[in-house]
Order: structure tokens, then sequence, then C-alpha cells
């Protein structure tokens, strides 16, 4: 889980040092999920295709590693060193998951760089989870390029339907209704807390436009200035 930067401007965006630490205890149980707050340090808001590539790297840089370690241990069984050379040229893969509705953003105007939609479809893949509501198949046959790529999106259908959403947990905790058993109780002690998620902290970047579409406006902007 990588969450993104504060500078994103998301409407009711909260700290990230608050929104890692819930993750972290929300995850407290989880023995093969895990939070990375290597988008959040990086001075201004991170593009998702750079972040790939930055998990892409560290995986093939850890496995490099483990590959230096094995050759410097001796082996006295034949048949782990066979397991350790036949496994030595597979390389890790590095997929986007996402809700099914992550689609329809590809269609929101000035908040993706083609080429980007491109490298992430067909270089990386997407999983995409159900989510009542929306209409993945659609999505995609309504866009050439995910078309293209379909052969790289994973639709995961899941059999038992849970239509919880954040946005329905921030607006129950902003008027003060319980979210018991929706959240885990170690997330919701810490929101209390910190009280965190309140009517004024929903209104945080309230007006402003996201982070990508800003940098296009700008991008925009200087283009025409220098035009004569």
């Amino acid at each position: 889980m990588s969450p993104v930067s504060d500078d994103y401007r998301k409407k009711g965006l909260v700290s990230a040092k608050h929104r890692i630490a819930m993750a972290k205890l929300a995850l407290e149980t989880s023995d093969w999920i895990r939070v990375d707050p290597w988008e959040t340090e990086q001075e201004s808001w991170t593009e998702t295709i750079k972040v790939l590539r930055h998990h892409y790297n560290e995986s093939v840089r850890l496995l490099q590693s483990r590959k230096e370690c094995m050759k410097n241990k001796q082996f006295t069984e034949r048949s782990t060193d066979n397991s350790v050379s036949s496994q030595s040229s597979v390389l890790p893969e590095v997929k986007l998951l996402c809700g099914a509705d992550f689609l329809q953003t590809f269609q929101t105007p000035n908040l993706w760089k083609k080429e980007h939609i491109q490298e992430i479809v067909e270089q990386f893949g997407l999983v995409c989870i159900s989510l009542a509501g929306s209409d993945p198949v659609q999505y995609i046959n309504e866009s050439e390029l995910l078309t293209k790529f379909q052969h790289n999106i994973f639709l995961v259908k899941e059999w038992i339907q849970n239509e919880i959403s954040s946005t329905q947990i921030r607006y129950a905790l902003c008027r003060g209704l319980s979210v018991k058993y929706l959240i885990p109780d170690s997330v919701i002690d810490y929101i209390a807390y910190h009280n965190i998620y309140t009517e004024e902290s929903e209104r945080k970047n309230e007006g402003e436009l996201l982070q990508p579409q800003k940098l296009y406006k700008a991008a925009v902007r200087l283009l025409n200035d220098k035009c004569p």
C-alpha cells in the first residue's frame, strides 16, 4: 500500500503521517500486506507511473541482492542448487491494484498522460476489484487503449460484496456516527485520539484542482505565453 502525497491536493485528504499510521494499524494482523511511505516522503506529488517504476526497481534490487547471498553460500545438496538456479531467471512483477471505478478516471480530462496509461497497462498491468455501481468491462470497451491491452487487465469478482467505502466512513465520522465493526478498533481509537475526520478536515483543499490537473493547466499557460 502506497499512500498518496499530501501534495495531491484531493479534497478532504488528511496528513500523510495519519494515513500511514492508520494503514499500519489496520495491517497489524496481515503477514503479506505492508505499507510503504516512499511516495509520501517525496518533495512533491509523484506520478503513479513513477511510483510503479520505483517499486519495480526496488523488487529487482532485492532479488539481485538475494542472488548474491545465494552465490556466496556453499550448497551441499544438488537439489537445492538446482531449485535456486531455476529461479534465477524469474523477474518480479508489479501490478497496480485498484477498484473497478479506477478505470473510469482514465477518462477524466487532464488527470492522466496518455503515455503513462499505456505504460501502466502495457508494461505493468492492472488488477481491478469489482465494485457495486461500476462496470469495468464498459470502461475498457470505451477506451481504445484499454481494449488493446485488456489481456493485462485482470478483473477480480468479489463474491461477497462489500460496499463500504472510505467516503462513507468519513461521512459517518464527521457526523458522530459509529463505525464500529467497519474498520479495526485500533484505527477507530487513533482517529478519536487525533480528532482526524471532522467537517473542517473534509473541507481541506476544497475548490482546488488535483495536482496533475494543476500541473497540466500551468504547462498550457506556459506554452501559450511562449507563443507569439
